[in-house]
């Protein structure tokens, strides 16, 4: 390693302090932990912000989705498009909902979902289509219901990067569609883990609040508030989906640092923008029109002019103290899929897994550590 940079900059960091500590030692001290009085603050607050009608807290994104799938009413066998170009959780909330993944292209700018290859793979066992915004960029919403009115589809919107971004000056996440959001470490903000469904259906929304708490018809803060004896009733099957007290006590505080953690990202997505038009061999982001950037992610691409691949970039970066990370995997090239993909080509998504890396922002990352980043790129992508 050199010393080049005597300073390591971390690829990614939470901005949790002792806000986030004392909110949690509160719920404990309340003899409260489980599913109670704050998870339901938290779906409220969450809900009012992006402007959806409910909010539905998990324990995680993946769950959020399965969800998502189960409630829109998802049947055994039945088929969901959704890129490849995305993580394994996709596709995992699919497999456990019963359904099949069939993936598609991405757009090379984007790297959203591609509305024409979505088309072209509908086929009579297609029930859904599964949109993500890829690290934080909205995809082309009205697109996608489109296609989905056409062909009489669910639509379903992972939103966990996208948090914090706005399609057509609305948050995702407050359009009416069931889209589920991540509190992930890596993500705008975090309860460590934890995920939340935002629906504009009542009905929806109720039935994912049964099916989260094992099928109980109510929830145990709702049992233990009633005067008397009050039993639950199970008229179906579900899971232990549950976000704790504690982890949305940490949610609410940081939902409190919301607008300063958006407005940090995307002052420091305009300075990366700005140090990266001295480097020829790099693109930054794409941002369509339609959309406002979460900048979960800073994604960059590798240009074709470039002469040092992203792995040996990647390499590069952390000699110089800076952590980087590679693109997104391909998940039609997965060892898990292969024996179902019957030679499946996704050039696009081939290519952009080639070609992408995501350089590091965060709440605190300071103007000088940016440079350092850019400094570092510029001569890591020297031969």
């Amino acid at each position: 390693m050199t010393d080049l940079f005597a300073e390591q900059i971390p690829f990614m960091k939470p901005w949790l302090g002792d806000e986030e500590a004392d909110a949690i030692r509160d719920v404990v001290k309340s003899g409260w932990i489980c599913t109670g009085p704050k998870v339901a603050q938290f779906e409220g607050e969450l809900s009012a912000l992006v402007g959806a009608k409910h909010g539905v807290a998990t324990n995680a994104a993946t769950s959020a989705l399965h969800l998502a799938l189960q409630v829109n009413g998802l049947q055994q066998g039945d088929e969901v498009i959704l890129p490849s170009f995305t993580c394994m959780a996709n596709a995992n909330a699919v497999i456990i909902a019963g359904g099949v993944p069939r993936f598609a292209d991405i757009e090379r700018d984007t790297y959203n979902l591609e509305p024409r290859s979505v088309e072209e793979r509908i086929t009579e066992k297609t029930r859904a289509i599964m949109m993500v915004d890829q690290i934080g960029l909205p995809a082309n919403l009205d697109a996608f219901k489109a296609l989905a009115k056409k062909h009489n589809l669910i639509l379903v919107e992972d939103a966990a990067t996208a948090l914090g971004s706005k399609y057509k000056e609305t948050f995702v996440g407050g359009h009416g569609v069931t889209a589920c959001y991540s509190f992930h470490p890596r993500k705008l903000i975090t309860t460590g883990e934890g995920g939340m469904m935002m629906t504009g259906d009542a009905a929806f929304a109720d039935r994912a609040r049964v099916l989260r708490s094992a099928g109980a018809s109510i929830s145990d803060l709702k049992r233990h508030q009633a005067k008397g004896a009050l039993f639950q009733e199970y008229a179906e099957s579900g899971y232990n989906y549950r976000m704790t007290d504690m982890q949305a006590a940490m949610g609410l505080v940081q939902l409190a640092k919301f607008d300063a953690i958006v407005g940090q990202r995307a002052e420091q997505a305009r300075l990366y923008d700005d140090l990266l038009a001295a480097v020829d061999e790099i693109a930054p982001p794409y941002v369509p029109s339609y959309a406002t950037h979460a900048y979960t992610s800073y994604c960059v691409r590798v240009r074709p002019s470039a002469r040092v691949g992203a792995d040996d970039i990647v390499r590069r970066m952390a000699d110089r103290n800076v952590s980087c990370r590679r693109g997104i995997q391909p998940l039609h090239c997965e060892p898990y899929f292969q024996h179902t993909m019957n030679g499946l080509v996704l050039p696009e998504t081939e290519l952009a897994a080639k070609e992408t890396l995501f350089l590091p922002i965060f709440p605190g990352l300071t103007d000088g550590q940016q440079r350092a980043v850019i400094e570092a790129l510029k001569r890591s992508v020297i031969p």
